[in-house]
């Protein structure tokens, strides 16, 4: 994503919050028909901020403003947008326009804006995009997908090992001058928007070590940059996932890190801002998963949202069926005895509850590397220790509760009895479930929700009637 340096945004003071009014006036701009007025509006927002703008629009109004918008139009607003808008943004600029946007992109935004566009729209953005700049494009999209090659940015600054601080500083005040010729390497001249460390590199550029750049600054221009270097630093492979990457810059406080290739050259680098988007996106897409919902539902046309939940509640309805075949095993048992139809929502809305808590536990727990092979049996065993704890708890209260409505002290027993089994197996299942998910490949967040459920539909429904099959009658 931008980060917000690019010379086209105004500065800080002139940014205007859209929470501050600044939507309804472009809205009312429009239904005026005042061009004029909604550009001036616009150009004084943050690209963020036109991102979320374009998004809330209509896409007649959304048209509208990105015409508008079109002579002074500011790249980093592709890099901001929801999906599903971008490609309608796409389509209005037109694709020179937007091969023209990519080339002032820095590296890691064009790739990532790249790489979402359909095949055919995609190649013809590459074709339209200088020879340089085209051959990094394209050696990004040959990294696996959500990998560190994929969220790098290719411009960095490298420092050879024999250099003194005070020719670092030179390189660094001359280079930000320079303009990179026609067919050159995009990297080699150019600094990035933004950097914190310079990376130090043998002969066959392999970095060596790190300098943070107030070092640099703090340091006497005679001093060796190989002497004030850290080498003590995390070195990223390009086929190491996004999330792994997260985790590293969470573990080490990491502000930046080197990335390289297979043979340990240098490649690129990745920056916090970058590993923020990470993290929100898989957040995100976690959330969404458990609820069976993807990111762009709120933008997509009714019809692909219909077609995109219908199979994630095919599946919650088969899992219903199964619920209702086994109190269908129990039919004659509830007709002698209503209260049983009664009191058994109770007992499989408690499990679910509590195994959802479990199951959120860990699930973020796996997702933040906390739950390991070192201690997935200690963690068992306690969440379910937590749900028998709980499960008694609540059988005192559900069990007099019964047998104050109903008159029955052996349906109390029945009920608590059923509650102290269904909380156990939702403490249990919370946590296995998901771990199992983990070791077969699968993403816990997406499935692990409807074997819950159905586990803890399915066994308090059982418990339940099953034990007021053989006590009650």
């Amino acid at each position: 994503m931008a980060d917000g340096t690019n010379d086209s945004n105004p500065p800080e003071d002139q940014v205007t919050d859209l929470e501050a009014g600044i939507e309804r006036d472009i809205l009312l701009a429009l239904g005026e028909e005042d061009a004029g007025r909604v550009g001036d509006l616009v150009q004084g927002l943050h690209s963020a901020d036109t991102a979320d703008l374009l998004e809330h629009l209509s896409a007649d109004d959304r048209e509208r403003v990105v015409e508008i918008l079109r002579p002074d139009f500011n790249p980093d607003i592709l890099s901001e947008l929801d999906e599903t808008v971008r490609d309608h943004v796409v389509e209005c600029l037109g694709l020179q326009d937007v091969a023209a946007a990519v080339q002032e992109m820095d590296s890691d935004d064009a790739l990532e804006f790249v790489e979402e566009l359909d095949a055919d729209e995609q190649q013809q953005v590459l074709d339209a995009i200088p020879l340089g700049d085209r051959a990094l494009i394209e050696e990004g999209l040959s990294y696996p997908k959500d990998s560190a090659g994929r969220l790098m940015q290719r411009e960095v600054v490298t420092i050879p090992t024999f250099w003194t601080v005070g020719q670092s500083i030179d390189f660094l005040r001359e280079s930000a001058d320079r303009e990179t010729s026609a067919g050159e390497d995009a990297t080699k001249n150019a600094l990035p928007e933004q950097f914190y460390d310079l990376f130090v590199v043998d002969p066959s550029h392999k970095p060596v070590g790190t300098v943070p750049l107030s070092r640099v600054l703090r340091t006497s221009r005679s001093a060796a940059m190989t002497d004030i270097m850290e080498t003590d630093m995390k070195v990223l492979p390009v086929s190491m996932d996004q999330e792994d990457v997260a985790f590293v810059f969470r573990q080490r406080d990491l502000v930046s890190a080197p990335v390289v290739d297979e043979s340990g050259r240098l490649v690129g680098a990745i920056t916090i801002d970058d590993v923020v988007d990470v993290i929100h996106e898989e957040h995100e897409e976690d959330i969404m998963r458990l609820g069976g919902v993807q990111e762009d539902d709120l933008y997509d046309a009714t019809v692909a949202t219909t077609q995109a939940r219908f199979s994630w509640l095919l599946v919650n309805l088969a899992t219903a069926i199964l619920a209702s075949v086994v109190i269908g095993l129990f039919d004659a048992t509830l007709e002698q005895m209503v209260a049983l139809a009664v009191l058994m929502p109770i007992v499989a809305s408690m499990g679910g509850n509590a195994g959802t808590q479990t199951l959120t536990v860990a699930v973020r727990a796996l997702a933040m590397k906390e739950l390991t092979t070192t201690n997935a049996a200690r963690v068992i065993g306690k969440e379910a220790l937590v749900g028998v704890f709980n499960g008694i708890l609540f059988a005192g209260l559900i069990g007099a509760v019964a047998w104050f409505w109903f008159g029955s002290s052996a349906l109390g027993v029945v009920i608590g009895l059923a509650m102290v089994v269904n909380m156990f197996v939702a403490g249990l299942a919370g946590t296995t479930i998901p771990l199992a998910l983990y070791r077969m490949g699968i993403d816990p967040a997406v499935a692990s929700s409807v074997f819950l459920t159905t586990v803890t539909d399915v066994v308090g429904f059982f418990t339940f009637l099953g034990l007021a099959a053989l006590f009650l009658f």
